[in-house]
């Protein structure tokens, strides 16, 4: 079924559970705008030489914003670990008439997790990625609100990338109707 309202995928988890890498490619299957909040981030960081705190998050549901008023879906990449930001990206949803669908990238392995965090490599420049330590030690809210969770632990990209597919496909669906 078509849906013609853009849709906000909006990306949540830890540092290092395959979030941008599932967020990358939904991007490229759904046609929509690739936006990372830690791209925004370091930029703020690069140009403006302060701390950043939550300016990335509030520059990012600006651009967003701009791109769902076009007809542009977005698929939002963030670790969003509490309530509050998760209200404010639905609320950019919400407010620009678009459909939304929050998606929780966990990793259920912790082993698997922690060498991920351990051993990937930098994507973006000069910003500096969060230790294990940091990573176990972050708030992350339980979530108050249904939403798809996808468990990438001893799973490939692709296979995680179908059953988001397949979730994705049928949540859209059950707005339609």
């Amino acid at each position: 079924m078509e849906n013609t309202k853009p849709t906000l995928y909006i990306f949540s988890g830890l540092p290092g559970v395959g979030k941008s890498a599932l967020a990358k490619n939904v991007a490229k299957l759904l046609n929509a705008v690739y936006i990372r909040v830690d791209t925004i981030e370091q930029g703020l960081r690069d140009l403006c030489n302060f701390d950043v705190q939550g300016e990335g998050y509030r520059l990012a549901y600006k651009i967003v914003q701009d791109n769902l008023r076009v007809g542009n879906n977005v698929a939002a990449d963030q670790c969003n670990p509490i309530n509050l930001t998760r209200k404010e990206w639905n609320d950019v949803a919400i407010k620009n008439g678009c459909n939304y669908v929050n998606i929780e990238i966990i990793c259920s392995d912790k082993s698997e997790h922690r060498n991920r965090v351990e051993c990937r490599e930098n994507e973006i420049e000069n910003l500096t990625l969060p230790t294990w330590k940091e990573v176990t030690e972050r708030k992350y809210d339980v979530w108050d609100e249904e939403h798809i969770i996808i468990d990438t632990a001893n799973r490939t990209v692709e296979e995680c990338i179908d059953e988001l597919m397949e979730k994705i496909n049928c949540f859209l669906y059950y707005l339609a109707t």
